[in-house]
């Protein structure tokens, strides 16, 4: 069963599994509602990968603190349903900068960020994510 659409404020779950992170709604003071947000995709309780297809918008440093908190503290009940989240982004250079930085969250959340330049990439890539390891990684030269 798919989770309500109408109970989410920023995120869009019409294509659940894939939870799509819309950025227009990430205005100073979203955290609370992206934390309501989570709480109901832990509560629905079945795996999901969140796509986000626009580059984030500069947070304001109350909601990143926020959100940090949350994650820290919901840490492995969100890695047990979170396949992993998937970007995409064009441009080379800001694709490397992502990486990087998906590297370090990686480490600090325990979920697998990936950073795709096309749509067709990050579709590959959340089917694999969402087919629990059970098929081999899509090889660059597959899919992009």
């Amino acid at each position: 069963m798919k989770p309500n659409p109408a109970h989410f404020s920023i995120h869009d779950v019409s294509d659940f599994p894939i939870v799509r992170f819309r950025p227009e709604t990430a205005v100073t003071g979203y955290a609370p509602l992206w934390e309501n947000d989570m709480d109901a995709l832990l509560r629905h309780g079945e795996p999901f990968v969140m796509l986000f297809e626009e580059e984030r918008s500069d947070e304001a440093h109350v909601d990143r603190k926020r959100r940090g908190l949350w994650l820290k503290h919901h840490k492995v009940a969100l890695a047990a349903i979170c396949r992993g989240l998937v970007s995409i982004e064009a441009d080379a250079e800001q694709r490397a900068r992502l990486q990087a930085m998906a590297a370090g969250a990686m480490k600090a959340f325990g979920i697998v960020q990936e950073v795709a330049a096309t749509r067709e990439q990050a579709d590959a890539l959340m089917v694999w994510l969402l087919g629990s390891g059970q098929m081999a990684r899509p090889r660059a030269a597959d899919v992009w």
